[in-house]
């Protein structure tokens, strides 16, 4: 319960601190982004580095899945195929001709 009594000055006090710290955070924000920048050209380095080294592996895997789905497609489309030939004959019998009228 102490804390709750606290609470007050440690709020105003880590509002007048960050009020204090503001300037010096602005003065070396560029410094801070300057020694930033060398980590940034290293993680793209190895980000393209990784991208080039998987990028083959990932094209085989992508084309072997297109395959393998292919293969999984016409073979549970083959068991369609008898019935789609019975309602094509079927269609091609019950079909009328269509009557053209000499006028």
């Amino acid at each position: 319960m102490l804390w709750l009594i606290t609470l007050p000055f440690r709020l105003l006090l880590a509002i007048v601190f960050g009020l204090v710290a503001l300037p010096f955070a602005i003065v070396l924000l560029p410094l801070a982004l300057l020694l930033w920048v060398p980590f940034l050209l290293l993680r793209a380095a190895v980000r393209v580095t990784v991208l080039l080294l998987l990028l083959p592996v990932l094209l085989i895997a992508g084309v072997v899945g297109v395959a393998v789905m292919g293969v999984a497609a016409v073979a549970l489309l083959v068991p369609l195929v008898p019935l789609t030939l019975a309602v094509l004959v079927a269609w091609a019998l019950m079909r009328r001709p269509v009557r053209v009228s000499a006028v």
